[in-house]
């Protein structure tokens, strides 16, 4: 049997919201089953919310303060930790973040900008400086403080989820950050595949035409759930779960994974776009005539 973890309710309101539940439980003399039973969701996802890794949705809130005779508490507290867990993120994205902890594999396809796994804080301060010119600093660096909490995954003991990305060319020649910075971006996600912690492949600037080339797509797979894709436009995003449609993302990306560089020479061409920032000047740039 596993040895039971102790709750840190100091460490976010998720703990905290989690630690009460548990306390009042078993101060109700109550197994996971038993607070669980009549209700439409498993002893697992339960024991999540305890650990602050999931969201408390509002029927099992409701159900929780029945069982337990706690007025209300739970069913008050779970919208408060539902805001807190999406802090940073937009409210579309909330389910990707619910979703992501329980993933055994993140594959992702990223055209037009490094995913928010793999962004340092200047590249999002960069990013979030551009879209929202008027934000005041405090509210930026909650924003920036939010997305680097997702990269936790990537820390944790355990390698799970996997994540796999493949990432355009451009993304390497395109400067949104002093040469230093970018250096340091670059670096961050070689550190990251030299770790082992992220399969990483670069689809060439002049791969000609390849699967999903209208736009971006990150694929979730689970253990104990049917995969999810998530795809996000400037001011939306769009979870699919229509298992057709999932199976159409599946194969689309399996061709784009096949257009891409092998991984050792992606890792290589990485590299080499770090190194040609850190001595101060840009990599070569797509010229005007290869273009034409």
């Amino acid at each position: 049997m596993a040895a039971r973890k102790d709750i840190d309710g100091s460490a976010s309101v998720p703990q905290f919201y989690g630690k009460e539940l548990r306390f009042k439980r078993e101060e109700a003399g109550l197994t996971l089953e038993g607070l669980v039973e009549g209700s439409f969701y498993g002893v697992t996802y339960l024991s999540e919310i305890e650990r602050g890794q999931r969201t408390m949705p509002l029927d099992l809130a409701q159900h929780v303060d029945r069982v337990l005779v706690t007025d209300g508490f739970f069913q008050r507290g779970c919208e408060d930790v539902r805001q807190a867990r999406r802090k940073g993120h937009a409210p579309y994205f909330e389910r990707v973040l619910e979703a992501e902890k329980r993933a055994t594999a993140i594959e992702e396809w990223s055209p037009t900008v490094i995913p928010g796994l793999l962004q340092t804080a200047p590249y999002m301060r960069a990013m979030i400086r551009a879209e929202r010119m008027l934000e005041l600093p405090e509210e930026a660096e909650e924003r920036i403080a939010g997305r680097l909490k997702r990269a936790q995954l990537f820390e944790q003991d355990q390698k799970k989820p996997e994540y796999w990305v493949v990432l355009h060319e451009s993304l390497l020649r395109l400067p949104i950050l002093p040469p230093s910075e970018m250096a340091e971006q670059l670096d961050h996600i070689t550190a990251l595949i030299r770790r082992g912690r992220v399969l990483t492949q670069i689809l060439p600037w002049n791969a000609g035409a390849h699967a999903l080339m209208q736009g971006n797509a990150m694929l979730l797979t689970f253990t104990d759930a049917p995969p999810l894709v998530y795809t996000e436009g400037q001011h939306h995003g769009n979870t699919v779960d229509d298992p057709f449609l999932v199976k159409q993302y599946r194969r689309s990306y399996d061709l784009l994974r096949a257009a891409a560089l092998p991984l050792e020479a992606s890792l290589a061409r990485i590299e080499d776009a770090a190194e040609g920032y850190r001595n101060g000047k840009q990599p070569d740039r797509l010229e005007r005539r290869d273009l034409a």
